[in-house]
């Protein structure tokens, strides 16, 4: 199983990290160690002082696809959930700065908890799909998928065309704007609509 994951995918949030916005998917990836178990709590990792929330849509493929036509992507996922993509944002930082790959920032253990999985069909994706993130009660990021750079369907073309996708592998699409630094005790609740899918607290 993998975690695949696109940076950069809406325009707000690119702007608010003073990043620019590609032509194509900004990917990279987390091992499958970064899931974490349900009701497991996040455990602030040592390495950093500055771990800030990035909520995301998450789709999870179902079938073995390479090469796969945009026109036809919409047939490889049948769930979706919300996710959320800690990072150590001065760790990465510091990676950029020396142009390193930044993976030790995204991919550490614990880092892409997902919420509860619904199917496609409970949400209308030509409305588009409103999604949120609250901590302590209070709201923090929100966001809808008609606000994508690149489009869920898009993002899975043009993964298979590097990458083949099998099922059980999820694809996290990117976080609007809104994100910050999070810390011990917060509790984050990440919803589809009015629909609460994931709860994690900070230890």
């Amino acid at each position: 199983m993998k975690i695949i994951c696109v940076g950069r995918n809406y325009a707000e949030h690119a702007k608010e990290l003073n990043n620019a916005i590609e032509d194509n998917p900004v990917i990279f990836m987390k091992p499958e160690t970064a899931l974490l178990t349900p009701r497991q709590p996040f455990f602030y990792p040592k390495f950093s002082t500055d771990v800030h929330h990035e909520v995301e849509l998450v789709v999870r493929i179902n079938k073995v696809g390479k090469n796969i036509a945009e026109r036809f992507a919409n047939k490889y996922y049948e769930e979706l959930t919300v996710g959320i993509d800690f990072t150590a944002r001065d760790l990465q930082q510091q990676l950029k700065t020396k142009g390193l790959p930044w993976e030790l920032a995204k991919a550490f253990d614990g880092s892409a908890p997902i919420g509860s999985l619904i199917k496609k069909e409970e949400v209308d994706l030509k409305a588009g799909i409103h999604f949120s993130l609250k901590i302590n009660g209070v709201e923090q990021q929100k966001g809808n998928s008609l606000d994508m750079i690149h489009s869920i369907d898009k993002i899975i073309a043009f993964v298979s065309n590097y990458i083949t996708l099998k099922k059980g592998d999820l694809i996290f699409t990117g976080t609007p704007k809104g994100v910050s630094a999070i810390k011990i005790n917060d509790v984050l609740e990440a919803f589809i609509g009015d629909k609460k899918l994931l709860t994690v607290k900070v230890k």
